[in-house]
């Protein structure tokens, strides 16, 4: 086969095209950080950093469910904190009325601190978090208790569970049921406090009240424990989550980061090979008939 002028020069031209965008392609590398600059660079890398993304975001969804969680746990851990001090003082109460050696300024004393602590109680069961009443399940818009104009309380709380999804076909209950808490019927935590203020007001059996007082606190305390084992629970998704989220972003990294030594060696070879080919270029084309007349 005749090789001729044009083959060489349009062979020459092809060869420099490429050179110039393989050195182009490093370059990029070299200022994006990335492997490709487009999905028809490398489809797979592309595909493959699809799917890492989406498997972050799917952590990153978990990591702000669990932040809810704990928002939920936390602040009914402290209303039951508050309710428990507050029982815990109405039994202290009670044990010194029952001693009779009060005055009637002291007993008064008792007697309205008592009250006062039974609008507490009220306040605490109608924690509002974020405009959700946090004991009241799935009906957060509501107050779980209401109070008449005559002090009568009534306690409504929903049962219902709130669920939220820390990971991936795992639920955890974000809410307490508050009838486990301050009791339901006849049993409820402020019938045992109507009860004791009432013994104060009339001075009999006021040590009945400590027993159930102190019944009232076991509850609570029961209640409390639940709380601390779903707080471990959710703890432990946590610690999974990061592990996951370390091992996804590495994954993704290695997918589509470059290698800045590999990248500057192979564009300082590329640069070598282009200038190797732009002087070989130089001397395959024909001299003209000017450069015979010089």
């Amino acid at each position: 086969m005749r090789v001729t002028q044009s083959m060489l020069s349009n062979n020459m031209l092809r060869n420099l095209t490429h050179s110039s965008t393989q050195m182009n392609k490093y370059m990029e590398q070299l200022y994006t950080g990335k492997k490709i600059a487009k999905p028809s660079d490398d489809p797979m890398i592309a595909m493959k950093g699809v799917s890492y993304r989406s498997e972050l975001a799917r952590i990153n969804q978990f990591e702000r469910n669990t932040s809810e969680v704990n928002s939920w746990l936390d602040n009914t851990d402290a209303a039951m904190d508050q309710t428990n001090q507050a029982m815990q003082r109405l039994k202290e109460l009670a044990v010194k009325a029952s001693n009779g050696t009060n005055s009637d300024d002291e007993y008064q004393s008792i007697v309205e601190e008592a009250k006062q602590l039974k609008e507490h109680l009220v306040d605490i069961a109608n924690t509002n978090v974020n405009g959700r009443y946090i004991f009241n399940g799935t009906n957060s818009d509501t107050p779980p208790v209401e109070v008449d104009e005559n002090g009568v309380i009534t306690p409504n709380f929903d049962p219902g569970d709130v669920l939220i999804e820390v990971s991936s076909g795992i639920t955890v209950k974000a809410n307490t049921d508050g009838s486990t808490v301050f009791g339901k019927g006849e049993e409820d935590l402020f019938t045992t406090v109507d009860k004791f203020i009432d013994r104060l007001e009339t001075g009999e059996d006021i040590e009945d009240s400590i027993g159930e007082l102190d019944a009232s606190i076991g509850g609570i305390l029961d209640s409390r424990a639940e709380i601390g084992a779903r707080m471990n629970r959710v703890e432990l998704v946590e610690n999974r989550l990061a592990d996951q989220k370390i091992v996804t972003t590495k994954t993704l990294s290695d997918n589509e980061d470059v290698d800045f030594a590999e990248a500057i060696t192979n564009l300082i070879t590329q640069e070598s090979l282009h200038r190797a080919a732009l002087s070989a270029g130089s001397r395959i084309i024909q001299p003209s008939l000017v450069d015979f007349l010089r």
